[in-house]
């Protein structure tokens, strides 16, 4: 019965320390949402961009998506996010997709702008560039390589502007 009681402690134990090293972890990554006022952006594309993405300026998290949907009149990504209340972004800043590497995860990228006012709650950055289809680069490059060469003619020129082709005789 003694070593029964004894396990259980140690397994106690074990857990305590575990979730103790969840909770600093998740600390320390700045892991889960900021609270502040909100933004919008509308995008064509926001390909892995999901709730709960980080939204970064100069490398620094700033804010978080908390929302994402499709517009009804011009279908494109309607984008809502927290941006932390201490950060002042100017109204004429603009905003991207980007990723973290190749393989990476996506964020929102914040480029500011150089206005004295700033966006209010609420407001929308003018300015917004979707993700890229890198698959679909690298297939166009790939399989398309060859329409970037100059194509070979038959030797014929084609006329100067506002002349006439000269007529080709028939042998």
């Amino acid at each position: 019965m003694q070593n029964s009681f004894v396990e259980t402690l140690i397994g106690a134990a074990v857990l305590v320390i575990a979730g103790a090293f969840f909770f600093y972890a998740y600390n320390r990554t700045d892991a889960g949402t900021v609270s502040g006022y909100q933004l919008t952006a509308k995008f064509d594309r926001i390909d892995g961009i999901a709730i709960g993405a980080d939204v970064r300026m100069s490398g620094i998290k700033i804010g978080t998506v908390t929302g994402e949907e499709l517009d009804q009149k011009t279908y494109r990504a309607l984008v809502r996010m927290s941006v932390r209340s201490d950060i002042k972004i100017p109204d004429d800043s603009s905003i991207r997709v980007a990723t973290v590497g190749l393989l990476g995860g996506s964020f929102l990228s914040v480029s500011p702008g150089g206005n004295d006012t700033s966006l209010a709650a609420g407001g929308e950055f003018p300015v917004t560039q979707g993700s890229i289809d890198l698959i679909g680069l690298l297939g166009k490059t790939m399989f398309n390589g060859d329409d970037s060469k100059p194509k070979p003619n038959s030797g014929a020129t084609a006329p100067a502007p506002g002349t006439t082709a000269p007529a080709q005789s028939n042998p």
